[in-house]
């Protein structure tokens, strides 16, 4: 029998690595679901609910297994859908093959329907973006796309015309016009310049109050990250998607950075003299150093990342854990320990603050508590999905935790959460989910997880909902940078029973009005023998803001009582019991 083309395709899938692919289906793309089919259990495929989520289960394949993610569609809206998961792969930097339908080549041109300009509507989010034409280009084109996907650590688009799929497939000719290309990539070492490390070791070595900020580019050095801070005497600081990368035991670790970060982290880099910045693109430079204050070496292993967000004197071009193994031995120990002391201090006072804010009363349940209570209860294996794990949740060694970086897209942490089961089955999942997100697409792919998860030898996948009726976080955003009162049209959210859809489709569903039985349902979360959807009623007046905010961000917020906010008396109530509790301005341990 002839091999087809999706055949050929299918195969050579398999023989680059590819063992999950996650999408849906449609006539588009039916000749390559077909060789799916014949070709066995050797390749899951993965039916989503919606092909965005399969975009976004295909970015955090690649984060949580370092695998190479794969996402499906037909053509027409079905791959327009994939946009916004792919842009998350490409600004979070992951590797990403997106295959797409398209319409019979015969018909192209002829405004046919689902016909659309694919290659140009992905042209931005791709490395590498190709329709195939004839069957011997198949080979090469699958080959080139998956190499530039890994190398390049961003996504690869492949259309393919439905007539092409179900073509004999063909090797490319020995003649004049035609490529052949071969399987296979290994990541190369890659390492600065010998001299440029010596630079780098002067000014460390010269720093006496050293902050050190990791990202997602060392979640793979954490011995390496731990021993340069200890030569150094360096405090810590992480951002959101580098929080694994450090434990939070460790007393100079100072926890997140940024609008969801810490007061130790603020005052440390306010007041540090040298600042080593590890495979992070970090946004928010108002949280940095001010230009000029500290002396900085950043390293990363895309030079388009360097000194970006705070002109580093020395950049050292390298993969983190082998840049770092060669700067140690550079590095004088230092000797005094008085800064990491005023480090660690901080963050004695700031755990203390924390668990104040989230013992703090609410109506009726204080989001801060929700994660707080989980902290201590996390299985030693966790991974945590979205970015309710900033502040209250302390990651230790072992566990995993990711969500949309740079893209910061809502409706990211149950497709995240689905990816992460399927790239670990045995290991304990969790999604803490606001309401908003929660009805952007989330509620459907429980029914994803519905359907496989009695593969998953761990039966634990928990997604938290965080009830509050509101799109919490831009209500506050609006109120403290905007001064502008809440804006109920558009921040509303409707109030839906997702504790009762669960149990509708299998899950356990648990329900919770009450703080004082927060840390009980956590438990019987984590003991059910199958899904949970665990749904906390929380009050949408405890303000999600820094941990450090300005004075102008603080008159921002009275403005916006005095223009009139629907929830004026109970905005304030709840600015003043965490003032109360020592997190903003006025209140104790400034």
């Amino acid at each position: 029998m002839s091999t087809l083309v999706s055949d050929f395709f299918v195969q050579r899938l398999y023989d680059w690595g590819v063992r999950t692919i996650y999408g849906y289906p449609g006539d588009g793309i039916n000749g390559v679901l077909g060789a799916l089919q014949r070709f066995g259990d050797r390749i899951r495929f993965v039916q989503v609910r919606h092909e965005e989520m399969a975009a976004f289960m295909a970015s955090a394949h690649a984060k949580f297994s370092g695998e190479l993610g794969v996402c499906l569609s037909t053509g027409g809206p079905g791959a327009a859908h994939l946009i916004t998961g792919l842009y998350d792969a490409k600004l979070d930097h992951q590797p990403v093959l997106a295959i797409c339908g398209q319409a019979p080549r015969t018909a192209r041109g002829a405004q046919y329907q689902q016909e659309l300009n694919l290659a140009r509507m992905f042209a931005d989010v791709a490395e590498y973006v190709q329709e195939a034409e004839v069957p011997s280009q198949v080979r090469h084109l699958a080959d080139r796309a998956i190499r530039t996907a890994l190398g390049r650590r961003g996504v690869s688009v492949l259309i393919f015309p439905s007539d092409l799929q179900t073509e004999k497939y063909e090797d490319p000719p020995h003649k004049h016009g035609s490529v052949r290309s071969g399987i296979g990539y290994t990541p190369p070492r890659m390492l600065p310049d010998a001299a440029a490390l010596r630079q780098a070791a002067e000014v460390l070595n010269a720093g006496t109050r050293v902050a050190i900020l990791v990202g997602a580019g060392a979640l793979h050095a954490t011995d390496e990250v731990i021993a340069v801070a200890d030569r150094l005497q360096a405090g810590a600081a992480k951002a959101l998607l580098g929080k694994a990368a450090l434990p939070d035991a460790l007393p100079w670790v100072t926890g997140c950075i940024g609008l969801l970060g810490t007061k130790p982290s603020y005052a440390m880099m306010a007041e540090c003299d040298t600042l080593l910045m590890i495979g992070t693109g970090f946004p928010y430079a108002e949280f940095l150093p001010e230009e000029g204050q500290a002396r900085a070496v950043q390293i990363d292993i895309d030079p388009t990342m360097l000194s970006i967000r705070y002109p580093a004197e020395v950049n050292l071009q390298g993969d983190s854990a082998d840049t770092l193994r060669a700067l140690l031995p550079l590095l004088a120990q230092k000797e005094d320990t008085s800064w990491r002391e005023r480090i660690a201090e901080g963050m004695r006072e700031w755990r203390d603050i924390l668990e104040k804010r989230a013992l703090v009363r609410a109506d009726p349940v204080n989001p801060q508590r929700v994660a707080f209570e989980l902290s201590p209860q996390l299985p030693e294996d966790a991974i945590i999905t979205s970015n309710w794990f900033a502040r209250d949740l302390d990651m230790r060694p072992g566990q995993m935790c990711s969500l949309s970086g740079g893209l910061a897209s809502m409706g990211a942490a149950v497709p995240y959460a689905v990816a992460a089961k399927f790239a670990h089955p045995d290991r304990p999942v969790i999604a803490m989910v606001g309401d908003g997100a929660m009805q952007m697409n989330n509620m459907a792919e429980l029914i994803t997880i519905a359907e496989y998860w009695d593969q998953w030898p761990n039966r634990t996948c928990i997604v938290c909902v965080f009830n509050n009726e509101g799109l919490n976080q831009v209500t506050w955003e609006q109120r403290a940078m905007m001064g502008d009162p809440k804006f109920e049209a558009t921040q509303d959210v409707p109030n839906v029973p997702y504790h009762q859809f669960a149990e509708m489709i299998g899950f356990t569903g648990i329900y919770c009005d009450d703080p004082e039985q927060v840390a009980d349902c956590w438990r019987a979360a984590l003991a059910a023998d199958r899904p949970v959807v665990l749904e906390f009623k929380t009050d949408p007046e405890v303000p999600p803001i820094p941990a450090h905010i300005t004075f102008e961000e603080a008159k921002a917020l009275l403005g916006s009582a005095l223009k009139g906010d629907p929830e004026r008396v109970d905005m304030l109530a709840g600015v003043a019991r965490q003032a109360l509790a020592g997190a903003l301005p006025g209140g104790p341990h400034r």
